[in-house]
């Protein structure tokens, strides 16, 4: 095990078992070192790997907001390897959509309808229907999709929707090359939209999950590319 990795034990070791805690700081550079037997080289490096993956914030300086501290954001290192493996395709766009409608259906078949992430989606379509450039408008769409998740109430599922966020528009924004007549498409994106939100409200989590993996495939299929199961009814948790 290289050094550094003894340093990453450590701390998950402290984060596990209670000692450390969001909003909670690592003891300073020069303490962690002598204390776990490591040059202050590997406490760095390994500060930066926690960094990369959103879990501390690394502060210089004195005052309030220096030294390390413990932070919340699990999507951070999630999305960055996500965006670089379906930039490498190593990750097929493909296989990414066929998450989304797992996910998404899931959540929706599960959503909540007094979630206040509910009337935040809401507010979003309004905001869709205001008229948009393609790329604000992906970009709200994603917001909404992220609300929907997030009305599920599990945080797993709405980190993995997080991490997928700048892939999803990215790619949906390339896509959109290959549409026909975007504004027709925008249309009915709206309407679908609409469509699923009016399902949650009603408490018929079957249907909405229905109508998202309608929605997530119906959009790739029309921008070329085919999906993998071409039954947007296929979902083993509706069962």
């Amino acid at each position: 095990m290289r050094t550094h990795q003894l340093v990453l034990r450590w701390i998950e070791d402290q984060l596990s078992g209670g000692q450390l805690a969001v909003g909670g700081r690592l003891p300073a550079e020069r303490t962690l070192a002598e204390q776990l037997g490591v040059s202050r080289t590997s406490v760095r490096e390994a500060i930066r790997v926690l960094e990369a993956m959103g879990v501390v914030r690394a502060g210089v300086g004195s005052g309030p907001e220096a030294g390390t501290v413990v932070i919340s954001d699990p999507t951070a290192a999630l999305g960055s390897a996500l965006r670089l493996h379906v930039a490498t395709q190593h990750l097929p766009v493909e296989d990414v959509v066929e998450t989304r409608v797992l996910l998404e259906s899931w959540a929706a078949a599960r959503a909540r309808p007094e979630a206040p992430e509910v009337d935040l989606a809401a507010a979003l379509l309004d905001d869709m229907d205001e008229g948009h450039g393609i790329d604000d408008f992906l970009a709200l769409d994603v917001r909404f999709h992220l609300a929907l998740a997030d009305a599920a109430g599990n945080a797993v599922v709405s980190a993995m929707m997080g991490s997928l966020r700048e892939a999803i528009q990215g790619y949906a924004g390339q896509l959109t090359a290959n549409l026909p007549d975007w504004d027709a498409t925008a249309s009915r994106l709206r309407a679908e939209h609409r469509e699923i939100l009016a399902a949650i409200r009603m408490d018929d989590g079957g249907r909405a999950a229905e109508l998202v993996a309608a929605h997530i495939r119906g959009y790739y299929k029309e921008a070329g590319l085919g999906p993998k199961d071409s039954d947007p009814a296929r979902l083993p948790w509706l069962a």
